[in-house]
């Protein structure tokens, strides 16, 4: 699995990433069911509010070889502040339409 991981460009100041990468090094949550290796192909953030940027993103990502694309659970799930984004649902809408269906959408890491 090749992976790009897109995360949110308000929560990159506190958080390194760290535990999105731990949870696929380790194969662990959201990637517990990866039987293949796993390698991080990009990390990229959003781009911020209203986050049209992650579409383009996350084709680039898919360019260069991914062929699994993670929001990463700040998007998702609001971690680790517990403010998810309110436009995760329409990102992803907005992604899965323009990189298709022969790539595959994780809408979490942890």
């Amino acid at each position: 699995m090749k992976v790009g991981l897109i995360r949110c460009l308000q929560t990159e100041d506190m958080c390194p990433a760290s535990t999105c990468l731990k949870v696929m090094k380790e194969k662990k949550l959201a990637f517990a069911e990866v039987e293949e290796d796993i390698e991080v192909v990009g990390v990229n953030t959003c781009g911020g509010c209203p986050g049209k940027k992650a579409v383009t993103r996350a084709a680039e990502m898919v360019k260069r070889g991914a062929d699994t694309i993670a929001l990463a659970s700040c998007i998702t799930k609001g971690s680790p502040i517990g403010f998810p984004c309110p436009h995760a649902d329409q990102m992803k809408q907005a992604i899965a339409k323009k990189i298709g269906d022969t790539v595959k959408i994780i809408d979490y890491t942890h």
